[in-house]
């Protein structure tokens, strides 16, 4: 019986136990992809090595776990030792001198050589060949460099994405503290007087492995106006905000720079103090200032003598200098505008006083949020902030963002968010950032009327071009005509080459029709539910859903709109009142953590095969094709897909229910615009009934024909669109005392 993912895993984590999961997963998809590695590639002296590499120089056990890797080694060898067999009989069949006989005859003497192919010095080629032709098929020589380019760029593309990975877990071991006072010097405030904030880089190159991501891009960023970076997913936008942030780009020294990346580590630090220390020199100043106090009163109590006397000199001018600094930074204010902070995303005065490691890590997440915004650096990196916060705080953001007074560039799919915050659009494609003034509504219908133009610039010239080769082809061999003809052969040369526009892209989403069933299909009639009888979450609720159901639910977070869906699909059961459903009735449940319990070690179509066996394997790409999850994408490892991908394959799966009703809580995460558009047209033109929990206001606008509140117990229905509804949300935040 061969080996698999899972048997390799479990030895080296037998073997080698606390070994990271990322480091696993690899060495096992690694040592079993053997057909992928080249020819002289010893993988297992390569699998010793990152196992290796992966334990930590510090550690007391570091030589025993080098021993254990040994002996891992060895047992892996054992255990892949008729594939790797195989692999040795397949690299000797294929170096062995086999006479083959070539179609096509060329002269070598009146050809380039291959790029692949490297002579030693003093070999006069020209020479040798002098004369004679050299039986060699070109176009198939041409045909193995190209599959061998592919190969290398497919090895480059699969070390890349777990290299990135393991890097990512490297940066995560470095402390806040320590990568805040390395990107951000405490005399970077100081500098930035008089000097201008605004970013011009005229040609940047990214890379990420031997991924190219930008080729002479221009970066440029003016002070105080807000980037919104768009493009479709993979296309690195979220690399490029990490090498700004690491300033692996040049950006200059006197501007501050802080990227909300991640959630915060969870400890007992509470809410409130987490975000004060997040301005580490604030922090680092009030305790110097601290303990200058405490040494001068020490010394006040020594006496007159000349060396205490310059001890309390020194102490005193570094006070005022600490003093001077703090006013800077508007230091004594902070407390009052943390508690801002956190009250506009969520946040109530209890909340602020629970230590960190009590919240969920979406709660976590806008911590961290709370944090950039209140160290205020001159550019402020966020990516995707509105995947994790409700429409209450996503409103409040969206408000505090427009009075923003540094540089701001956010990823985001949301088209609301970016029309209510975005000053400029950068699109990020073809390895280029191309700028467009105004809100994502104003850059669409300028790159539509752009690419409009292009297409109809392309087609004209085209059709001249083939005009001009119409008259040639006509005429060139009449001797009349044969001037003319060589005129316009002459005009047709000095033409500028042509490249086609590039294609929208665009995608579309599928799901199955459904079959009627009669009303009523799903309702909740006075249902009263609490965790405990002590705290009633929702009382009273009623709910009629039929087929033609078009509801979104919005509120605050905790306010009761996941377990109301829940109780919908009988997850939960009702204290008071009771919920009726048609006995044909299947719901469809889509919510995030449904896209993290994907099997990491399946590839998507042997989840669907694991959750509804029976069909064939084209069946079951064709299914994902529906939600675009095709070609080999189809076969990858769930675990390596991105976050967009997952939530398609999720899709997917959801739509082999068939179901009579679907309810989507937050479905729009992770899908860039252009899944998002295939989403909303996809429900659109279903013919089931729709309930979805979501923020995202052009979502909702697109495909809800009911908005429903739920907050303070209800769930009432609301006279309003969602723009009224953010609108009542920042009017009250603002009127608070």
């Amino acid at each position: 019986m061969s080996a698999t993912v899972e048997d390799i895993a479990e030895e080296i984590r037998s073997y080698i136990p606390g070994t990271e999961e990322i480091v696993v997963q690899y060495v096992a998809g690694y040592l079993l992809d053997l057909d992928d590695a080249a020819e002289d590639e010893d993988v297992l002296e390569i699998a010793q090595l990152i196992l290796e590499s992966a334990i930590p120089s510090t550690s007391k056990d570091a030589l025993k776990s080098k021993v254990q890797v040994d002996q891992l080694v060895k047992k892996l060898g054992e255990l892949l030792e008729e594939p790797l067999r195989k692999r040795a009989e397949k690299n000797r069949a294929g170096k062995s001198n086999e006479l083959v006989r070539l179609d096509k005859v060329m002269d070598l003497s009146k050809t380039t050589m291959s790029s692949t192919i490297a002579l030693g010095e003093g070999v006069d080629l020209e020479s040798i060949n002098k004369g004679k032709a050299s039986r060699v098929d070109v176009k198939k020589l041409e045909k193995q460099e190209a599959k061998l380019r592919a190969k290398i760029e497919k090895r480059s593309r699969r070390d890349l994405y777990e290299g990135s990975k393991l890097l990512d877990q490297y940066k995560k071991q470095q402390s806040y503290e320590e990568m805040f006072m390395k990107i951000n010097p405490l005399d970077a405030a100081a500098a930035a007087k008089n000097k201008s904030k605004d970013i011009h880089l005229p040609s940047i190159d990214v890379n990420f492995g031997s991924n190219r991501i930008l080729s002479g891009a221009s970066l440029t960023l003016a002070h105080g106006r807000r980037y919104g970076l768009i493009g479709r997913n993979g296309v690195g936008k979220s690399t490029l905000l990490r090498h700004i942030a690491m300033r692996e780009v040049p950006i200059p020294s006197h501007i501050t720079i802080l990227f909300v990346e991640q959630e915060i580590v969870g400890d007992d630090t509470l809410a409130l103090d987490s975000v004060l220390q997040a301005d580490v020199w604030r922090d680092i100043l009030l305790r110097e200032e601290v303990s200058l106090n405490a040494k001068l009163t020490e010394l006040e109590k020594e006496g007159d003598d000349k060396r205490f006397e310059d001890a309390r000199g020194e102490a005193e001018t570094r006070l005022a200098e600490v003093h001077a600094r703090l006013a800077e930074m508007e230091a004594e204010s902070g407390p009052a505008r943390a508690a801002a902070l956190l009250a506009g995303l969520g946040f109530s005065e209890a909340d602020q006083s629970r230590p960190t490691r009590s919240f969920s890590g979406g709660w976590r997440m806008r911590l961290a949020l709370a944090r950039a915004l209140f160290v205020k650096p001159s550019l402020l990196l966020l990516d995707e902030p509105s995947n994790h916060i409700d429409l209450n705080a996503l409103a409040w953001l969206e408000d505090y963002l427009q009075t923003w007074s540094g540089t701001l560039l956010v990823v985001s799919h949301d088209r609301a968010f970016l029309d209510a915050v975005a000053t400029d659009i950068i699109h990020m494609h073809s390895s280029r950032l191309d700028y467009y003034k105004g809100n994502f509504t104003q850059f669409y219908s300028t790159k539509s009327e752009r690419d409009r133009n292009l297409r109809k610039e392309y087609d004209t010239q085209m059709e001249y071009r083939k005009h001009l080769q119409a008259f040639i082809d006509r005429w060139r061999y009449n001797a009349n005509r044969a001037a003319q003809a060589q005129s316009k052969i002459k005009i047709l040369e000095k033409l500028p080459e042509l490249h086609p526009p590039e294609a929208e892209e665009t995608e579309t989403f599928k799901f199955p029709e459904t079959e009627k069933i009669s009303p009523p299909i799903l309702q909740l009639n006075e249902v009263t539910f609490g965790y405990t009888p002590d705290k009633i979450l929702l009382r009273g609720i009623n709910i009629d859903v039929g087929l033609d159901s078009r509801i979104a639910i919005v509120g605050p977070n905790g306010a009761g709109k996941s377990t109301l869906i829940k109780l919908l699909i009988d997850d939960l059961k009702p204290m008071v009142g009771h919920v009726n459903q048609n006995g044909r009735l299947r719901v469809g449940y889509f919510a995030q953590h449904h896209v993290d319990n994907l099997d990491p070690n399946m590839n998507p179509v042997q989840f669907l095969q694991s959750k509804f066996p029976g069909k064939t394997e084209q069946e079951y790409r064709q299914h994902l094709g529906n939600f675009q999850i095709s070609g080999m994408t189809g076969l990858q490892m769930i675990g390596t897909l991105s976050g967009g991908q997952k939530s398609r394959v999720a899709f997917a799966v959801l739509s082999l229910q068939r179901p009579h009703v679907l309810l989507l809580d937050e479905p729009t995460n992770h899908l860039d615009i252009e899944g998002l558009d295939a989403l909303m047209s996809a429900l659109s033109s279903w013919n089931g009934g729709v309930i979805v929990i979501s923020h995202d206001e052009r979502f909702i606008t697109t495909v809800a024909k009911e908005l429903w509140v739920c907050a303070d117990g209800t769930v009432n229905k609301f006279k309003g669109d969602v723009q009224a509804y953010k609108s009542l949300i920042v009017s009250n935040i603002k009127a608070r005392p």
